[in-house]
């Protein structure tokens, strides 16, 4: 390209958690996930909806955009053929050396014909891969805003690799550096997901319900099988095959062993009650996770000399885990974006290419922003649809009356401004309910998200009051972080703490998300509590309500009392 591109589409499509983001010379435009429009939960398909908003957003169409980046690197999974000797070699990995070599050289031209189809759908554009880890540590540095920091990036696979330490350097074009590279079949991610497979949940999508779980159980029972199973090494870890056989790239070959079947417990189905083993399983997974994150961290910090951690993707979800980082005091601050997994990659790809390609213009819109999706203010109402919903006008005192109605026990539908990116509602998609209210957890659980009983609800917090309830220590603005509980936290909202002591914490400030600061000091002013549950705007199996027609339907089809939606109280 004989000139610097002003219009870069970032892409991730066709893996898992399809999503867009639009650079626009060097501005972050907007990022939205596909399942937010299309209602496919985790969808992989091409994220039409998210482009066609990103372009009409910007004004601009197909013809305008300069480069698509993409956030896969075909040839780097060719590597993994030759690497497979190593497998070839054992006894205990013989058998899967071949199907290995065979799914990543299959993948690699898998990915490159969808490279290839992407460019189709822009004539005048090139399209860029980009490197996945990468993608991961340009969506978390950037964000953070730092000019400085290490950069730790954890999930199941990017190409070949799983685990890289970088250092993150720059605010205005921000670059890593990647220093230290665990590669598959080493995989955190791949073991997690295993088990929680294991365990009869989706892998890929329920690994917070392994989380939650953990809590409940006894991590004495298997911990000799873990401390086995995924072993320290002094620059990273090991994942033992006789335990986790190394990934295929195909369906078919299952993730677990007989050996580790015939030491914990058979698989168990969706349907079949909870047992002790399960939660000493999921108890035992978790600790393990724990431990090798922190060890991960520990490594950063000596290899890179920062007193800052960012931490990228999707093991960055295991927000236990990165409270233990954050309890170890290993930096001064840890910082993790709205969105770690793969959907954000579609921003650090786009980022990638705006800092490869000769752009004068420094990056913007990116630091600390999270409401980055579509807004339907002022978009009108049609309840014609759901025949029972009534709705009513609140004019500028709607923070007041909100607060009110929580106080008064209501469980009620957050829907405002632009959607957030990433797993977590942080107050524009929202459900928020008292914790002071008796029995508020079951309800939540069993009629408004018809969800397993043991599983918490989060906590958000006036950030300058988070010290009365919560030990963290620092701002978590996006519920990455789970945090211990003071004194006072168990005696006055004892609803927000989980099993294990902890709560996964999202602290407010007015510059955040103006409108739930005044919700909060409002609510705080009736009750005595600056502290709100807050839990995401959808049921079990949908994505989070990106449209009205969306949370219509989540107020119309479960038990949330109301929905405030743009300034519309709606009741049924």
């Amino acid at each position: 390209m004989d000139h610097a591109p002003s219009v870069i589409l970032g892409l991730c499509s066709y893996t898992h958690d399809s999503a867009a983001a639009l650079l626009v010379d060097g501005e972050l435009i907007g990022f939205v996930e596909e399942e937010r429009l299309s209602q496919q939960k985790h969808t992989k398909e091409y994220p039409r909806r998210a482009v066609e908003w990103l372009l009409g957003e910007a004004g601009l169409s197909a013809a305008d955009v300069d480069a698509v980046a993409y956030n896969f690197q075909p040839v780097r999974y060719l590597a993994e053929a030759p690497a497979t000797l190593r497998i070839a070699l054992s006894s205990t990995t013989r058998d899967r050396a071949l199907p290995r070599a065979r799914g990543f050289a299959k993948v690699a031209v898998r990915t490159q014909l969808r490279a290839r189809a992407i460019g189709r759908r822009f004539p005048a554009a090139c399209v860029s891969p980009v490197l996945h880890h990468r993608a991961h540590q340009l969506a978390a540095f950037a964000a953070s805003g730092w000019n400085e920091s290490a950069v730790l990036v954890v999930d199941s696979l990017g190409e070949r690799q799983t685990t890289t330490i970088a250092r993150g350097h720059d605010t205005l074009r921000p670059q890593t550096r990647t220093l230290e590279t665990i590669n598959d079949p080493a995989s955190l991610g791949y073991v997690y997901s295993a088990v929680t497979e294991h365990l009869g949940w989706r892998r890929g999508d329920e690994e917070g319900t392994v989380m939650a779980l953990a809590a409940l159980g006894d991590p004495e029972r298997f911990r000799g099988l873990f401390t086995q199973a995924v072993r320290l090494t002094p620059t990273g870890f090991f994942v033992d095959p006789l335990y986790f056989p190394p990934r295929v790239l195909a369906s078919g070959y299952p993730r677990t062993s007989r050996r580790f079947i015939d030491e914990t417990c058979p698989e168990r189905h969706p349907s079949e009650l909870l047992r002790d083993v399960h939660r000493d399983l999921a108890a035992a997974l978790q600790e393990r996770t724990e431990q090798v994150m922190l060890h991960l961290a520990r490594r950063a910090r000596t290899v890179t000399g920062s007193r800052r951690l960012c931490v990228g993707g999707g093991v960055a979800t295991n927000c236990v885990s990165i409270g233990r980082i954050i309890e170890a005091g290993v930096f001064d601050e840890v910082f993790v974006p709205p969105a770690p997994g793969d959907a954000g990659t579609a921003i650090g790809a786009a980022i990638a290419v705006h800092n490869d390609s000769r752009a004068r213009q420094p990056l913007s819109g990116v630091t600390r922003a999270c409401f980055l999706g579509p807004s339907f203010e002022g978009t009108p109402l049609n309840l014609t649809p759901w025949p029972g919903l009534q709705e009513k006008a609140l004019g500028g005192e709607a923070a007041e009356f909100l607060a009110d109605q929580l106080a008064q026990g209501l469980i009620v539908g957050l829907f405002q401004g632009r959607v957030e990116a990433g797993p977590r509602a942080l107050g524009n998609r929202s459900i928020l309910a008292s914790p002071r209210e008796p029995g508020v957890v079951e309800r939540l659980n069993s009629t408004v998200k018809f969800r397993e009983p043991f599983r918490p609800f989060a906590p958000m917090v006036l950030a300058e009051r988070a010290g009365e309830f919560f030990t963290l220590g620092q701002e978590a603005p996006y519920m990455s972080m789970a945090s211990g509980v003071t004194e006072r936290a168990r005696e006055l909202v004892p609803a927000i703490v989980h099993a294990n002591g902890t709560s996964r914490l999202q602290t407010v400030t007015h510059s955040q998300n103006p409108f739930m600061h005044e919700v909060l000091s409002a609510f705080a002013r009736r009750t005595g509590v600056p502290v709100l549950i807050n839990t995401s705007l959808n049921v079990k199996g949908k994505p989070i309500c990106g449209t009205p027609a969306m949370a219509l339907d989540c107020l119309a089809n479960s038990g949330l009392d109301a929905l405030l939606l743009e300034g519309r109280w709606v009741t049924k």
